[in-house]
């Protein structure tokens, strides 16, 4: 089958906290180019408060239900509310026995809308929507090809990637980095830069699994 199951695998939500968690100081520095510096303080806060509340043997939507709510009511700023969102979406999506490349493919689609609607940004605005869309355009692309579930979630992971670098040569529409214009451009976006590490540690966990 090529599905992962649902039912104790919340260690790729831990994977993930713990990859936050490993570059936090660089996501700060990032940060600290176009924003205020407090994006990996922000992120790590957050990720390891709900770190506590997360056991290996919970269901992987569970888990990730839980990283939303926390983030949502622990962590203040812009980052809480729209992390909290994305895997509020994608934890909905999930909440099945087996999951398989089309149910991934609809969590992602629906963080991906719900992200862009709640932040008002459209690719190309510095964001890390410009990491999530084309990871996610990515997976579609594979998965419209006849791909594995597998082979979806490489795409994926390269999408995000090659999303989040393309950020450098971009100008900041929203957001803190907004005020800096055309000084914004040949720094990667920290969000953008966060999006990345979850979306292409999520990948590696789940494909290890095949």
């Amino acid at each position: 089958m090529d599905t992962i199951a649902n039912a104790q695998n919340a260690k790729i939500v831990l994977d993930i906290i713990e990859q936050i968690h490993a570059n936090a100081a660089y996501l700060s520095e990032i940060d600290g180019a176009t924003g205020d510096g407090d994006h990996g303080v922000n992120m790590n806060k957050g990720f390891l408060m709900a770190k506590e509340r997360i056991e290996e043997s919970m269901m992987f939507s569970d888990a990730l239900k839980i990283l939303g709510r926390t983030l949502v009511m622990d962590i203040g700023g812009s980052m809480g509310p729209i992390y909290g969102t994305m895997f509020s979406k994608l934890s909905k999506a999930l909440k099945v026995d087996e999951i398989d490349a089309n149910t991934f493919l609809a969590g992602l689609e629906n963080a991906t809308q719900a992200l862009m609607e709640l932040a008002g940004a459209q690719l190309g605005d510095k964001t890390l929507v410009d990491t999530i869309h084309p990871a996610k355009e990515a997976f579609k692309s594979a998965l419209e090809a006849g791909k594995s579930f597998k082979d979806c979630l490489q795409a994926m992971s390269d999408g995000a990637e090659t999303g989040k670098e393309n950020t450098r040569n971009m100008v900041a529409k929203i957001g803190r980095a907004a005020r800096l214009g055309e000084r914004s451009k040949g720094f990667l976006d920290a969000g953008a830069t966060s999006c990345c590490i979850i979306l292409k540690t999520m990948a590696a966990s789940m494909m290890a699994q095949f």
